[in-house]
């Protein structure tokens, strides 16, 4: 696949599957844009993909639409928004707190509308554009301890289908891939003890019929196809890639 010529945006791209993203994009030739909180972590991803590097909070509205903004008139376009930005709360229901659940929710879901919001107001008027969202397969079956990330995954799918029927006849595309157990440092972010390496094969064991958990960049290739015209047939698709998590 080859993206020469075309503008990406990609939030959460200072580690994991959005980083991942990221450099596929550019590695295909797109002319790539980061959006994180993360200033160390974008200018690490930046030096692999000679990107321009945006630092903000993707849940406010203004910096989303600034941000754009500046990208449509220095670079002239958007042509792909991946929406990798997001954070887990490992917490059930009662030892969620009001404050981690405003937080989690104005990343997980203020934070991809916002995102989309901004770009699709430019992609309109080319009639054309891709967005790729990051959902998870806890959108669509649920877990327990993870209640609010749950929430927010489900109302990212939600999102990508009602934007897709809104945009459809814009030539505006908008999909979501949905990860399983993926290698990303999220996978033992908010525990009280990182597990081991042992005890993520354990896990993989025990869920995952191929017994391994994904690698970044086996996702990001499947973001890729998405945001390419190889999908052209495909909008407010939910992808699983999953290893056959929810075939069961």
């Amino acid at each position: 696949m080859s993206f020469k010529g075309k503008v990406a945006v990609v939030t959460g791209a200072s580690s994991g599957m959005g980083a991942a993203t990221a450099r596929a994009l550019a590695s295909a030739g797109a002319q790539v844009n980061l959006i994180d909180i993360d200033k160390k972590g974008a200018e690490e991803t930046a030096q692999k993909t000679g990107s321009e590097i945006f630092i903000g909070d993707v849940s406010n509205s203004e910096f989303c639409d600034l941000t754009i903004d500046s990208i449509v008139q220095k670079q002239g376009q958007v042509d792909i928004l991946v929406n990798a930005a997001g954070i887990i709360l490992r917490a059930d229901a009662l030892e969620t707190n009001d404050d981690n659940w405003k937080r989690i929710m104005a990343v997980n879901v203020d934070g991809v509308f916002f995102m989309c919001r901004s770009a699709i107001r430019h992609m309109v008027n080319k009639k054309s554009g891709s967005i790729v969202n990051f959902g998870s397969i806890w959108g669509d079956v649920a877990s327990s301890g993870v209640t609010a990330y749950c929430v927010t995954k489900g109302a990212v799918h939600q999102l990508t289908r009602a934007l897709a029927l809104e945009h459809a006849e814009d030539g505006i595309r908008v999909n979501a891939v949905a990860p399983g157990e993926v290698n990303t440092p999220m996978i033992k972010a908010g525990r009280d003890k990182p597990p081991t390496g042992d005890e993520l094969q354990e896990l993989a064991n025990a869920t995952i019929p191929i017994k391994r958990l994904a690698e970044p960049e086996e996702i990001a290739e499947v973001v890729l196809f998405l945001a390419s015209e190889k999908s052209s047939y495909m909008t407010g698709s939910i992808v699983p890639v999953d290893a056959g998590y929810t075939a069961r």
